[in-house]
């Protein structure tokens, strides 16, 4: 029986995605399509407007399938072939499995699940818009399986169990600034190399022991893969 393949670990941001044309909150001034976040991505916003908060998932869910996964997605799909990869996502959006990507863990939830509003163990993938009026089988409304300000995270344990295994661990396209993800580099062993692709991040000081890689994705990706392979 051949060796257990190295584990890469890959934590991933907005910055991968806006290479397929996705926008980030960060690039459009605190508005996601004229909204201000905490009207459509908290509990608070959607007890004011549930319509608001679904037609605006929507939209981001439609903008999601037009978009095609880049360089970045489809480099780190393919290192598969010689990893055991996880990709632990703060996106919402499917281009990591899309492009091939079998292990994926979404931080924050995806675009293409709902949950219920009485159980968030009872998740449902999407095939349409979602609307006012669609149930779950309690009874409930559904909502956007979505992590939304001020709540729980349900699967950081998951993410932090695989990154304390992780030979290698490659931070892509965020600026670790949004907390608890950006702790995750914290329990990386000490001894096993970490790299940050970013080319906006700029206190580099505080990631001691890390290889900075200042290209966006697409191009920091071929180099990592240049570098492990």
């Amino acid at each position: 029986m051949p060796p257990p393949l190295p584990l890469l670990v890959a934590l991933t941001g907005a910055g991968i995605s806006a290479e397929s044309g996705i926008p980030t909150f960060r690039d459009s001034g605190g508005l996601w399509e004229g909204h201000d976040v905490m009207q459509v991505a908290s509990p608070e916003g959607w007890s004011a407007d549930p319509a608001l908060v679904l037609d605006f998932y929507n939209k981001r869910r439609a903008n999601a399938l037009d978009a095609k996964p880049n360089d970045g997605h489809l480099i780190l799909a393919n290192l598969e072939k010689h990893f055991d990869v996880v990709v632990i996502t703060q996106n919402v959006d499917n281009l990591h499995e899309r492009a091939g990507s079998t292990n994926v863990i979404h931080l924050h939830g995806s675009l293409f699940e709902s949950r219920s509003t009485l159980d968030e163990n009872l998740v449902y993938p999407i095939l349409n818009d979602m609307n006012i009026g669609d149930q779950c089988e309690l009874g409930s409304q559904l909502r956007p399986n979505i992590v939304w300000f001020g709540e729980m995270v349900p699967k950081l344990e998951l993410a932090i169990f695989q990154v304390q295994k992780a030979d290698y661990f490659v931070v892509i396209g965020t600026s670790l600034s949004v907390y608890p993800a950006a702790s995750l580099i914290d329990y990386v062993p000490d001894s096993h190399p970490k790299f940050i692709v970013d080319p906006g991040l700029e206190d580099v000081g505080k990631f001691p022991g890390v290889e900075f890689i200042n290209e966006p994705a697409s191009i920091g990706m071929k180099i990592i893969r240049d570098r492990l392979v």
